[in-house]
């Protein structure tokens, strides 16, 4: 498994002037001392709205506070690679179906009950139960993965997962999964139980209150209360910032960004988002069947000029689906050059010469700049000889519902936001599977080469099966490869021991 260690089991005997010693070094090393832990710190964003934490969705608002609240079997670091949560170690047999996860004895839920196999079988049924629905046409997915497994305890503290077919990236789906006390699951999504460093306390609307879970089972959490508050406006998050009303602030602009880092008082931290801003082309029909049409689409694009009058420049260009982020991103893999001419010749050879009518569909919101993006397409395209009708849809639900059973028109504009890749060749590429995102494009060796990264487990071999798959994929362009965003987030100079997850999760662990 990706960079897997087994966790570490250590029982202490103290006498209680060494306990008090080592508390006190533990605290100097956090900057503060025991009794004076840090009160609090407020984070604000753009929502704090929990939701129901076993519903799937990639929103970076919401799981970072249902992580800093539950723990799943396995947990990501922050540089991305799989570390031992609840579960302190596990092996996957020869097989490769069969998985077997040993859990820590030493874990209090919030509600004071201790974790067990019945906890993991009850959280992952939740899970798998088709009854609690998706958010933007996402029900379903986990189902689709794992709805054929076999799940069941080997003793109170064993569990056996067993898939039908091999799969080396099942951790990529656990660590998504959030563990609850069987006890509690069907007061969900009202009453938030979880077995993370921090509780809820209070919650609303637009603040959710989290306190120090005292009992927690890992290191001892650094704050006493985190404060986390809804702000829409991000003028109003960065006027916050800047009176010391706030500690971290996300979702911020460049330019504000720019504001930030001329104030002594501020640091500015800044990531390529996982998030990749693409039109999925509808190879199943029309003129984008046609390989050529839809590699003459992405020729045509200036996407450095979008880029700056679009995104003010706060943004990477694709070379395939995948961003740097990503396990199966290959970085040799050149982005598509803009070139009109060769998208000339390629609508030409594929009897287009005399100019092409294409339909586009777009979002109002999600991505929100949508709208301008499609007239920027729009009047790029037309100097090539193509026609492009916008199509807006203002129901964003219903938009990704249309998507999803493929009633697409030409093409449609969508955010392709899973930080995993084997979710996104199964839910968007696999032709074999017809996933929720999928649009028609079929590649016989692409799909041979999934099913063979899917039983290698040797991570170095995996991903040089998904680095040919990324190739692959790019030049047969089942998309128009746009960009990912880079994202920023204000930080009081004060916040020295602060550091930014690869994932963009804010996490206090």
């Amino acid at each position: 498994m990706r960079k897997v260690f087994p966790g570490k089991k250590t029982h202490y005997i103290f006498s209680s002037i060494f306990v008090l010693v080592l508390a006190l070094f533990i605290s100097c090393e956090r900057g503060s001392i025991s009794s004076d832990r840090l009160d609090k710190i407020t984070v604000m964003q753009s929502s704090v709205s929990l939701g129901d934490p076993h519903i799937c969705s990639d929103s970076v608002n919401r799981l970072s506070l249902i992580f800093t609240v539950y723990e799943a079997l396995v947990k990501l670091d922050e540089n991305g690679d799989y570390l031992p949560s609840l579960a302190e170690s596990w092996n996957v047999e020869e097989d490769g179906r069969t998985w077997t996860f040993k859990l820590r004895e030493d874990v209090k839920f919030h509600n004071n009950d201790i974790l067990s196999a019945a906890d993991v079988l009850a959280t992952l049924g939740r899970v798998l139960d088709p009854a609690i629905g998706g958010a933007f046409g996402t029900q379903g997915v986990y189902i689709s993965y794992l709805g054929t497994a076999e799940i069941f305890a080997l003793d109170d503290l064993t569990v056996s997962l067993v898939t039908q077919e091999p799969m080396a990236d099942l951790l990529d789906l656990l660590v998504a999964m959030p563990i609850s006390p069987k006890s509690e699951l069907d007061k969900l999504p009202n009453v938030y139980v979880g077995s993370g460093p921090y509780k809820i306390v209070e919650q609303s609307s637009n603040k959710t209150i989290l306190r120090a879970h005292d009992e927690y089972w890992g290191n001892t959490p650094a704050y006493q209360e985190i404060h986390w508050i809804a702000e829409s406006d991000s003028e109003k998050r960065i006027e916050a910032l800047l009176s010391s009303q706030v500690d971290i602030i996300s979702g911020i602009k460049l330019q504000d960004a720019e504001q930030l880092k001329k104030n002594e008082d501020t640091t500015v931290y800044e990531l390529q988002s996982g998030l990749c801003i693409i039109f999925m082309c509808n190879s199943q029909k029309g003129p984008l069947k046609d390989r050529r049409v839809r590699q003459a689409l992405n020729y045509a694009l200036d996407v450095d000029k979008i880029i700056k009058e679009i995104k003010n420049g706060a943004a990477a260009p694709l070379s395939g689906f995948l961003t740097v982020n990503h396990f199966g991103y290959n970085p040799e893999t050149p982005v598509y050059p803009y070139d009109q001419e060769k998208a000339r010749s390629l609508l030409s050879e594929a009897g287009y010469g005399d100019g092409l009518n294409l339909v586009f569909d777009i979002p109002s919101v999600m991505p929100d700049e949508a709208p301008l993006l499609a007239q920027m397409m729009v009047e790029q395209y037309r100097e090539i000889g193509i026609s492009v009708e916008i199509v807006e849809h203002e129901n964003r639900a219903a938009y990704s519902e249309m998507v999803r059973d493929k009633n697409i028109n030409d093409a449609c504009c969508f955010d392709s936001s899973p930080q995993s890749t084997y979710r996104v060749l199964q839910e968007k590429i696999q032709s074999t599977l017809e996933g929720p995102w999928w649009q028609g494009y079929e590649n016989k060796e692409v799909n041979a080469q999934i099913k063979q990264a899917e039983a290698t487990f040797n991570d170095t071999e995996r991903q040089k099966i998904y680095w040919q798959i990324y190739t692959k994929i790019r030049d047969d362009a089942p998309w128009i490869f746009l960009y990912s965003p880079i994202r920023y987030w204000g930080v009081r100079s004060t916040m020295k021991d602060w550091k930014l997850r690869k994932d963009g999760l804010l996490i206090f662990n």
